[in-house]
């Protein structure tokens, strides 16, 4: 059965605007969830929702779930026992990651900017009976939950799409219990500093950004529509100082990390693409 909780999209969208320093003309939020829309349209590959014998196995203890890259994550980040365990799987639509976990027993609520990738999840659960809610909105602005709600956020790479991650950890630490886990995998900031048509097209590694990133900053929308197209999603990149300090910062403890390459451009030969960390706030 599946339960459609309700949506914070307008109070996301007043989060974004009052936000949005770097651009007065572009609202992320809103571009973004235009852009994933069309994406789920397209058949983006971090929308494609899992099949049914993969809920099957999930159901007979079999599962396994990426946080980065598409590098399965390592169980034991996860509580061993997620019978009755209150998820929230945070900017993670798509129909991916929440039925796995509902399968696996959990209690999950999938919270996402576009109603396109969480429409994937709704059609999992309604096809193969699983029970969980899906709740639309600005991963920044969790207010439609309350305090101490949940025992584990599962926050895939996701947050390059927020030109902002302090309110992301601060909503993050509120959300979850005493002793409760954040998984976050995020993008080594790096990444960012290369030419993308070099990269993509050629396999070259031409260093031509200055970190901090934004396609909103680096980018005119002309030259973003040309480069990237008109709809893409657009992306920020956050420092090390943002991404790990942000956590600590909000009053996480950090317990452990893990890294992967990209699987798929030059980068992978040179360094690592993408870092996670598993986190706990304190009981």
């Amino acid at each position: 059965m599946i339960v459609l909780a309700g949506s914070t999209a307008s109070a996301a969208g007043g989060l974004s605007r009052e936000l949005n320093v770097q651009d007065d003309v572009v609202d992320p939020a809103a571009h973004n969830r235009a852009a994933w829309d069309k994406s789920v349209e397209e058949g983006n590959e971090w929308s494609t929702p899992v099949s049914s014998e993969e809920v099957e196995r999930a159901r007979k203890g079999d599962w396994s779930i990426v946080l980065i890259g598409r590098q399965p994550l390592d169980r034991s980040w996860l509580p061993a026992d997620l019978t009755g365990k209150d998820v929230l799987c945070l900017a993670s639509g798509g129909g991916q990651q929440g039925p796995i976990l509902a399968a696996a027993g959990a209690r999950v609520t999938v919270f996402d900017n576009s109603p396109g990738q969480l429409g994937q999840d709704e059609l999992v659960a309604a096809r193969d009976g699983l029970e969980l809610h899906t709740v639309l909105g600005d991963m920044r602005d969790l207010s439609a939950f309350g305090d101490a709600t949940f025992d584990v956020v599962f926050h895939p790479v996701s947050n390059l799409f927020v030109p902002d991650l302090a309110p992301v950890w601060r909503e993050c630490f509120r959300v979850l219990r005493p002793g409760g886990t954040l998984l976050a995998g995020f993008l080594n900031p790096d990444a960012y500093l290369f030419d993308h048509e070099a990269l993509d097209e050629r396999g070259e590694l031409i260093v031509v950004h200055k970190l901090p990133y934004s396609d909103v900053t680096q980018y005119s929308p002309e030259e973003r529509a040309a480069k990237f197209g008109a709809d893409a999603p657009l992306e920020y990149s956050h420092t090390l100082t943002a991404q790990i300090g942000g956590q600590l910062d909000a009053g996480f403890v950090i317990t452990a990390f893990t890294e992967a390459p990209h699987q798929s451009n030059a980068s992978a030969a040179y360094m690592s693409h993408y870092f996670a960390t598993q986190a706990h706030k304190p009981s």
